[in-house]
């Protein structure tokens, strides 16, 4: 339920209120006859025949709105946005497959800029919606308060929105109809109880689930546990993926992987030698076909930076390059959806996914026994001091493949210590985390730039003909672009230096040893 809010109206008179306004959530139909008798001394007038029409609720996949405590509905060709607490806000436009940035101009654009731009609007529910409108009458037939009703159904489930506007003069009548909703059964706080009643099996898709951990778990049972997590994790962006919704799905999809694999290969000793050779095989063989499709998505995505780096009369030859990527990316979202489409892919998924629902399926390692705690301190303790080591000897004349192999292990450092965060303090966690973000922040930055490079070479050789020459404005545009990159990088680098001497500091020292090396002092 909205509490109703009442503000201050300026005028000559000095003083006047603006009416109250409220909003109600409810998780069935509202039961008006049971609100009518409550109502003692006023007389519930709704009008006979509403208007019908189809909506959708609309979110991200991550379903940040709903977990910010709002719900954006899509009815009409008109969007409502609707929070405890607020003014509802409504603008035209249709929200259905478009990201936020891209909406009309309006309110309810206004008050979703914090909406992730890389995600897109989708649909998380449909169904029918009956609007009616009704008016509260005291014994003299006046009217005291007017309103709304939102009668919201699917096919799983019903739900009511009902709006209140109090009117000057009568506030208490206001009060006696919002305390009678108030009691109605289903109606509470915040519109997690409109998704409750209209969808009450919608779950809140999250790309890190919390996964629970006891100190003495056997290492075996953590790491299928987390493979089991991220597996579904990984299914759950198929969909999206091939449906194109945005880029973000494919890229939820290679992070599950990706983490996958690292329990694979971080883990030693947890499975057999032949089981762990054989599932980085299986899993190997699962990420390779996205990589090109990712590569294009970033790009494509930072295809108003690229233009940025170089001068107007160098963009013809530009336009064409992303001309290219964007008909290749086409091809390999095709080649790609019909692998995850495939009958043979969603039966190795399954398999997937049942071996590890539990452990009777694998073969032990030597280490498959050892508590997660003692694990993870050895683990984590190791794996820090090869980032240290690294880190300290890179200069500005480090070759490039050093400071990569430093990117990889800070990244086999951040999934291990996320993997094993149940087990340690929150609070020391956090500041630790915090500089080793920064500090793969710019080794990612060096990185992109050194690949980037690679890839517009690449690029230009392949458009070269017979004779080794490629298109004029397409080489000097790729030469342009290259020479920014370069420069980029090297900056990038001293950034890299800077970051881990933060990182490297006593502070940081003394809280992973703290907490990941006490034990073997």
């Amino acid at each position: 339920m909205f509490e109703h809010k009442k503000t201050k109206e300026g005028s000559a008179e000095g003083g006047m209120t603006v009416p109250p306004e409220a909003l109600f959530f409810l998780s069935s139909l509202m039961d008006t006859k049971a609100l009518e008798a409550s109502l003692t001394g006023l007389t519930l007038v709704i009008e006979p025949k509403g208007t019908s029409k189809p909506f959708s609720l609309l979110d991200c996949h991550d379903q940040t709105q709903r977990a910010a405590g709002r719900v954006l509905i899509e009815s009409g060709a008109a969007l409502h946005l609707l929070q405890k607490g607020q003014r509802p806000l409504s603008q035209n436009g249709m929200g259905n497959g478009r990201f936020v940035q891209n909406l009309p101009d309006g309110e309810v654009r206004a008050a979703l800029e914090d909406f992730p731009k890389l995600r897109a609007l989708m649909q998380i529910g449909v169904g029918k919606l009956e609007e009616k409108s009704f008016v509260v009458l005291d014994e003299l037939q006046k009217t005291q308060v007017r309103g709304v009703i939102w009668s919201m159904t699917s096919t799983s489930g019903r739900a009511t929105v009902v709006r209140l506007h109090g009117l000057r003069g009568y506030e208490r009548a206001y009060q006696k109809v919002c305390s009678s909703i108030v009691e109605l059964p289903g109606c509470a706080q915040g519109v997690e109880s409109l998704y409750a009643g209209l969808f009450p099996g919608l779950v809140i898709y999250r790309a890190k689930p919390e996964i629970a951990l006891g100190k003495t778990e056997p290492s075996l049972e953590v790491a299928t546990d987390i493979i089991h997590t991220y597996l579904k994790v990984a299914r759950q962006n198929e969909e999206g993926l091939v449906a194109d919704i945005d880029t973000e799905f494919l890229h939820d999809y290679r992070v599950s992987l990706r983490k996958i694999r690292s329990v694979v290969s971080l883990f030693k000793g947890v499975f057999s030698e032949d089981q762990t050779a054989d599932l980085k095989r299986v899993f190997s063989d699962l990420m390779a076909p996205t990589g090109r499709l990712r590569d294009l998505d970033v790009y494509l995505l930072e295809k108003d930076m690229y233009f940025s780096l170089i001068p107007a009369n160098l963009h013809l030859g530009l336009r064409a390059m992303f001309d290219q990527f964007q008909k290749e990316r086409k091809q390999e979202l095709s080649r790609l959806s019909r692998r995850l489409r495939s009958r043979d892919y969603d039966a190795s998924m399954n398999r997937l996914i049942e071996k590890f629902d539990g452990t009777a399926h694998l073969q032990p390692g030597p280490n498959s026994d050892r508590g997660a705690y003692d694990y993870a301190c050895a683990l984590i303790w190791k794996r820090y001091r090869k980032v240290c080591k690294i880190a300290r000897k890179i200069s500005d004349d480090t070759p490039d493949e050093t400071v990569h192999d430093l990117r990889i292990d800070c990244k086999k450092l951040r999934y291990l210590m996320e993997f094993f965060a149940p087990l340690f303090d929150a609070k020391a966690f956090k500041k630790i985390l915090k500089p080793l973000k920064k500090l793969q922040d710019n080794l990612g930055l060096f990185n992109d730039y050194s690949v980037q490079q690679e890839a517009l070479l690449t690029f230009v050789s392949q458009q070269s003909n017979a004779q080794g020459r490629v298109d004029a404005q397409i080489g000097l545009a790729a030469g342009g672009l290259i020479s920014v990159l370069d420069q980029r990088q090297k900056f990038e680098r001293s950034r890299v230096i800077t970051s881990f001497q933060h990182f490297d500091s006593p502070e940081t020292q003394h809280l992973f040893r703290s907490l990941f090396h006490q034990n073997e002092e």
